[in-house]
């Protein structure tokens, strides 16, 4: 996938510090990039860099110090309604069924529209026949499942993912990065991913920015042009991930 011409968000000179015991402590040093729309970029780094303070103020959680980030031109001042997040932490509410946690969002239309929007979702990401169940019933890779059946469901523009995946099993992380690549083949959606998996950056993203160590800053960007589905062990993907660990200090 080409970066479009069109840029979906705009970051510009954004810098974040908090105040500590010793003074204060930079944690983002002036960050800078763009994002097209419909593009999937991935921000790798080392621990503790401020990848997720970075994707907070990115999703507008947070407010930086100084800069700005604009959507479709227009600066961001708090979470849009355009966005929605999926995190390592899980968000899905364990009173409600898989049913009505799909549902939970979900505004227009009449109650009998809302669940067949819902039914059309966990049918896309292998949930038909568990619409009645609660999440204590599911495994975490179905738990998982519910989550970007959910975020696809309320149709957002952008897409933040923060170590979606991270809890999962080798095999269960495959899986579900595979669905959501199938599912992005279907619908446009811009995405941001902040992972420290370097292959899944690989295999997932159109482009990859590798962060630098606090006070974070755009250290080096990488275009990823290998057809999908991509295979890892390919000298292509290898060199690249050689180039990106070399980035890292690896």
């Amino acid at each position: 996938m080409s970066i479009p011409d069109k840029y979906k968000i705009a970051i510009d000179g954004v810098g974040k510090s908090f105040s500590t015991d010793k003074g204060d402590l930079t944690v983002i040093g002036g960050v800078s990039f763009r994002v097209g729309e419909g593009e999937f970029v991935a921000i790798v780094g080392p621990s503790g860099c401020g990848k997720s303070t970075l994707m907070n103020i990115l999703a507008g959680f947070e407010m930086p110090d100084c800069g700005t980030v604009t959507h479709d031109g227009v600066p961001l001042v708090g979470p849009s309604p355009k966005g929605i997040v999926i995190s390592q932490h899980g968000s899905v509410f364990p009173w409600l069924t898989v049913q009505q946690n799909l549902m939970f969002g979900l505004n227009k239309g009449s109650r009998t529209e809302r669940k067949e929007l819902a039914d059309h979702y966990a049918a896309m990401v292998g949930l038909k026949g568990f619409e009645s169940a609660y999440p204590h019933e599911l495994s975490g890779g179905m738990l998982k499942r519910v989550e970007i059946a959910r975020a696809f469901a309320v149709k957002p523009e952008v897409l933040y993912m923060d170590e979606p995946f991270s809890a999962l099993d080798a095999l269960m992380n495959l899986k579900m990065r595979n669905e959501l690549l199938r599912i992005l083949d279907e619908e446009r959606h811009t995405v941001l991913l902040i992972t420290h998996d370097v292959e899944e950056a690989i295999y997932m993203a159109d482009r990859i920015l590798v962060l630098s160590p606090r006070p974070a800053s755009i250290q080096a960007s990488f275009t990823v042009e290998l057809p999908r589905p991509r295979k890892l062990g390919s000298p292509e993907a290898q060199q690249l991930r050689e180039a990106i660990f070399k980035e890292l200090g690896l």
